[in-house]
């Protein structure tokens, strides 16, 4: 396979006593039954009784420990800085929060969520649809860069169609307000999802600036991420008001409880016979396959379907219509196997992959952490194998154990037993 196409960057549109230290329960499941730290259940947040049904809806019974810590006090309005690993309901924390406190007005914008792709943007404009499904009057809308500004600028224009919610990438939303298309003054809750992603880009961060200039002094701001270095946490607070900060467990532990993890050594033409191996003999619901580059995707998706191993392939240079029919696909199940670059690599939640291979290493650690969370989400088993194949690949698998204390071993002769890290 070509080494060529290098994965460019995405093409993004254009106090201390709050401090709440917390570590994971021992006995996670499915559902997130963690001891109780202020509730034992949803229905002791006193949420809306439309909120309540929804919840009972998606089947869930016990909050995960960020959403115990979090919703008593956001759904009051404080301001949050919460750093969690993937997979334990972030995105459940504003969006059960806001919902609580909307109280719809027809033509105002009342909540706006930002994040740092297309896809995330609109997985959680889907989160916010499935939660208000019984609050008829709530509108939501997703906006990004890449499509016509000016039918985002027509639902603005009438009163009967401005969305009470919107979740959009940072160009896209500067746009509107730059264009004074978008009327801002009403807002009442400013939510960044990875936020780390979004403030460590120096063009996102200057449209995040100019967004938040827009919104009223006195508002909620929210910010979430899996990974939240020491150098970032002053850039976020700089945002915020007596914020309440939460970092569940410290950051050596921010792998993921249940996810096994390891790696196999081999030289790079040997990648694809051992892929192949891996899908034969491996047990698995859904998988998901991290490559380096656009064209390695599309090369390795080829090879694949070649090989009766039927996948699909996401990556950030075909259009985002495409990308998001594709995302859509391989979350209804009617695909297994996925081949992707670095865009599936953040926030997206697909509950049935219990595999995530690196078919190229990452160049970070922090990278790594994101691509194998795709695997064990939110307390379930998983299984992430890495492929090792040169002394950079080497110099980054070190980097990992030391970084998140973690033992990566090697993947052994004789395989996994499925039981291990298949959910029964």
């Amino acid at each position: 396979m070509s080494h060529e196409g290098e994965e460019e960057l995405l093409e993004y549109s254009e106090p201390e006593d709050n401090i709440v230290p917390t570590t994971e329960s021992k006995d996670d499941d499915k559902k997130g039954s963690y001891a109780g730290i202020h509730s034992t259940g949803f229905k002791d947040f006193l949420l809306k009784p439309e909120l309540m049904r929804a919840i009972v809806d998606c089947g869930f019974e016990h909050p995960s420990e960020v959403q115990q810590v979090c919703i008593p006090q956001s759904i009051h309005g404080t301001d949050v800085l919460c750093q969690a690993k993937s997979g334990l309901g972030k995105t459940a924390v504003f969006v059960l929060s806001t919902l609580q406190q909307l109280d719809p007005v027809p033509g105002e914008v009342s909540t706006i969520v930002i994040c740092h792709t297309r896809e995330l943007a609109y997985q959680i404009r889907a989160e916010y649809q499935r939660f208000a499904k019984y609050m008829p009057d709530v509108k939501t809308a997703v906006f990004y860069g890449g499509t016509d500004q000016k039918k985002d600028a027509e639902l603005l224009k009438n009163k009967d169609t401005t969305p009470h919610i919107i979740v959009s990438t940072p160009g896209r939303l500067y746009g509107l307000v730059r264009d004074k298309q978008i009327r801002l003054n009403n807002v009442k809750n400013f939510v960044i999802d990875e936020c780390d992603k979004v403030l460590e880009n120096a063009s996102m961060r200057a449209n995040v600036q100019e967004i938040f200039r827009a919104t009223p002094h006195e508002k909620q701001v929210m910010f979430f991420s899996a990974t939240l270095s020491q150098e970032i946490r002053p850039v976020c607070k700089k945002f915020l008001q007596n914020p309440l900060e939460i970092y569940v467990d410290d950051e050596a532990k921010l792998t993921l409880h249940g996810l096994q993890q390891y790696y196999l050594k081999l030289a790079e033409k040997e990648k694809n016979r051992r892929l192949a191996d891996l899908l034969d003999t491996l047990e698995f619901n859904q998988v998901i396959i991290f490559v380096k580059s656009t064209l390695r995707a599309e090369e390795l998706n080829k090879i694949l379907c070649a090989s009766n191993f039927p996948s699909i392939t996401v990556h950030s240079k075909m259009p985002q219509e495409e990308r998001i029919a594709r995302y859509k696909s391989f979350k209804d199940f009617n695909k297994r196997i996925c081949v992707c670059t670095d865009v599936f690599g953040r926030g997206i939640d697909i509950e049935r992959i219990n595999l995530a291979i690196n078919y190229d290493m990452p160049p970070e650690a922090d990278q790594y952490l994101h691509r194998v969370g795709r695997a064990g989400r939110f307390g379930t088993k998983g299984l992430a194998i890495s492929f090792v194949s040169s002394e950079e690949d080497e110099g980054v698998l070190g980097k990992i154990q030391e970084r998140f204390d973690v033992k990566i071993t090697e993947f052994p002769e004789e395989g996994v037993d499925p039981s291990t890290y298949m959910n029964t």
